[in-house]
């Protein structure tokens, strides 16, 4: 490819893998901006349609571990075509679900599909650019990666206020398939001679019990009630796929996650932070135009622009990041982007009801340099120490506990949330007592107000109750907020512990030679 297109060709394929990782991410966050319509429109509360984004995500995980064996089976241009094909089905599928059961089943499928193109151009950039170019590719990669959260929130909400959300599905397939036409020229065909390779179906049934089962299980704890024996086995089912996991895969010889590359030191760590790093990149692009539109009252188009600035920023600093990568060592970089980030979610734990838009975007931005300034120097400092026959296991392990630390992040704070609002609405109302005095000056004051509107006397107690009753949600609603935010933070600043491991050891010093005089 390199004889038939030049020097230019690395630039050319990487162009076309980053397509298929922009229309993944573009939908996944237009689909974030839709998550408050697609409630109203199917009538489901955020306990449902939060598997939207976490079974997405819980799919993409699983799938990942397939990259290896499909491009080692079929090459990488058949690989990539067939995974941008079962995207662009399930894209049409979200688009015309008559039903939040078939939506949730459509981004399944993307995620199967992005699952396995992700590491793909990954690997495919790291074997095109020599190893003192890495960061800058992965600067390249992280640009086109954050080119979709900048553009998709607002295009999303423009989609949704100008049509509706079937819009916000069909958005990204134009760009999937002129990623598939690109690849027909510019992505090298198999090589494969003989037979396939020997595929691990005990691993892929084990892993996808284990996610499936656990995430189903704290879901749907919230609702049924933790004690309850059908949560109990979800937990214990997880729990017990998760350890027969581990021990097939350590046995195996064609292993579908090389659970070897962990006892890296570096990796290990670099796995770890990463795995919060997404928490907070997926948690942040899920919660916060949850946000602004139930608490704030934004409208789709709103919350989507007060997601751009962040991104925009996040475009620029990307390349400088890469850079920085390929001269600093790179646990100073991570360090910086963990304590920024956690910072940024510090200061979103005051946001509130009449909170300005533009500090809250500037809140975003600021977390948007911290994530920006980790993203390429802990790709390089993971995969930079293992050995050339270990780098697609390794990136495909280094994804998968990524997109694990995306999906149980999105899951934990949409729990969390539901907790925090009970727990809030709970407490409020209890305060709510004839005795109380404010309590019933707001409740003569609402009667007057409905009165004055021209409200039946008869139905004025029952409107007053009501609109005391939407305050408190709403009131408990923000300090739930405020919390997720909270927990954000502390684990951005706990991370920064595995962080330290990613130092090199100083090197050893060499003893002196002790010079002894001669006798006489």
């Amino acid at each position: 490819m390199f004889a038939r297109f030049g020097p230019r060709y690395r630039y050319f394929v990487s162009f076309t893998a980053m397509l298929g990782t922009l229309s993944m991410v573009l939908t996944g966050t237009m689909t974030n901006v839709a998550i408050p319509v697609i409630m109203g429109a199917f009538g489901v509360g955020q306990d449902t349609v939060h598997w939207l984004a976490t079974g997405f995500i819980a799919a993409m995980t699983v799938s990942m571990l397939l990259n290896d064996w499909f491009v080692r089976s079929f090459g990488m241009r058949a690989t990539y075509v067939g995974a941008m094909s079962v995207f662009i089905f399930g894209a049409i599928m979200g688009g015309l679900s008559p039903t939040i059961d078939i939506m949730i089943i459509s981004r399944i499928l993307q995620g199967c599909g992005a699952g396995v193109v992700q590491p793909l151009t990954m690997v495919l950039m790291f074997q095109v650019f020599p190893a003192d170019q890495r960061g800058r590719a992965m600067g390249l990669f992280g640009v086109g990666i954050i080119v979709a959260p900048a553009l998709g929130p607002t295009l999303g909400g423009l989609l949704l206020d100008g049509f509706n959300w079937h819009y916000v599905f069909f958005a990204a397939v134009p760009v999937a398939a002129i990623g598939i036409l690109l690849a027909t020229v510019f992505m090298p065909g198999s090589t494969r001679k003989g037979a396939l390779p020997v595929f691990d179906w005990t691993g892929l049934i084990l892993v996808t019990l284990c996610i499936g089962s656990t995430l189903t299980g704290l879901s749907n704890g919230q609702r049924e009630g933790w004690g309850t024996p059908i949560i109990s086995i979800y937990i214990s089912v997880g729990a017990i796929a998760g350890v027969a996991f581990v021990y097939w895969e350590l046995l195996t010889e064609t292993p579908l996650l090389q659970l070897r590359v962990f006892f890296n030191r570096k990796f290990a760590a670099a796995a770890a932070v990463g795995m919060v790093l997404s928490l907070g990149l997926y948690g942040s692009t899920y919660v916060i135009p949850l946000f602004v539109q139930t608490v704030q009252s934004y409208s789709p188009t709103r919350s989507g622009l007060l997601m751009i600035p962040g991104g925009v920023l996040m475009m620029a600093i990307f390349p400088i990041a890469g850079r920085l990568t390929d001269k600093l060592p790179g646990y100073q970089m991570i360090i910086f982007g963990l304590v920024v980030f956690g910072i940024s979610s510090l200061l979103m734990m005051q946001a509130h009801t009449d909170t300005p838009f533009w500090v809250f975007a500037l809140w975003i931005m600021l977390g948007r340099v911290g994530l920006a300034s980790m993203m390429p120097s802990l790709t390089v400092a993971a995969v930079s120490t293992l050995k050339p026959e270990l780098l697609s296991q390794g990136s495909g392990a280094l994804n998968f506990s990524r997109n694990i630390g995306g999906a149980i992040g999105v899951n934990m704070m949409a729990l969390t949330l539901d907790r925090r609002t009970a727990f809030f609405s709970d407490a409020f109302a209890g305060s709510q007592t004839p005795d109380n005095a404010a309590t019933m000056h707001f409740m003569t004051e609402l009667g007057r107000m409905l009165a004055q509107l021209g409200w039946p006397f008869e139905m004025v107690p029952a409107g007053a109750l009501y609109l005391m009753g939407r305050s408190i949600y709403s009131q408990a609603a923000m300090m739930a907020y405020s919390d997720v935010f909270l927990l954000m933070a502390l684990v951005y600043f706990f991370t920064v512990i595995p962080a330290l491991l990613l130092r090199d050891p100083p090197p050893k010093r060499r003893a002196r030679p002790v010079l002894r005089p001669r006798p006489g």
